[in-house]
């Protein structure tokens, strides 16, 4: 896996992000210097493509492989796209608040502290779909962290997941739509850097 070793905060300066998106509550208070610069067409879809991918914590070579499989797919591209973003293992079990972060949910993940459908899974990018039970492993409810995570009041849940924080399960109820994807995306944009 790669290793990413910029500032959070200076790349979501450069992306013109909020800082809220990757689950980072600090604020900045420098502004980006690139404002006054004039950017091409081709400036502003690659702007796009490194947006979802910081956002999604994925790499080039994972998130081409996500834009061929979409393409593949019926259906508008970009949607495709983010949909399967979404979908992601770490994603999800950012989504359903068990993680502060979607890096700290990718660790979870490889940790092995989920299961899917009653199977440990350890992959981060592992597709979900609709019906999958996604449960904390047994042996692993008993940490502190997963205790702390009983307690806790679940907001801003999407309405394509559903999580009860007693019994630490969640399940997926339907695959995610565009208008259930909150993120600062364009994704028309990275389709048409990618179909040149």
């Amino acid at each position: 896996m790669a290793i990413n070793k910029y500032h959070k905060l200076k790349r979501c300066r450069f992306l013109e992000l909020d800082p809220a998106v990757i689950g980072c509550n600090k604020k900045s208070i420098r502004t980006s210097g690139r404002k006054g610069r004039k950017i091409s067409e081709y400036g502003i879809q690659l702007r796009e493509k490194q947006r979802a991918k910081f956002i999604y914590c994925v790499s080039e070579k994972q998130f081409h492989h996500y834009y061929e499989i979409a393409d593949r797919m019926k259906g508008i591209t970009g949607e495709n796209m983010l949909s399967l973003l979404e979908r992601r293992l770490d994603n999800v079990i950012y989504r359903m608040g068990v993680a502060a972060t979607r890096l700290q949910a990718r660790q979870l993940v490889s940790h092995a502290h989920f299961t899917v459908n009653g199977r440990k899974v350890d992959v981060p990018s592992y597709i979900v779909k609709a019906g999958d039970v996604i449960a904390v492993r047994e042996n692993k409810k008993k940490n502190k962290y997963f205790e702390q995570i009983k307690t806790m009041k679940v907001v801003n849940m999407p309405k394509w997941l559903e999580f009860d924080p007693e019994s630490l399960e969640g399940k997926v109820l339907a695959l995610p739509a565009r208008e259930d994807i909150d993120t600062q995306i364009e994704e028309h944009m990275i389709v048409e850097l990618y179909s040149k």
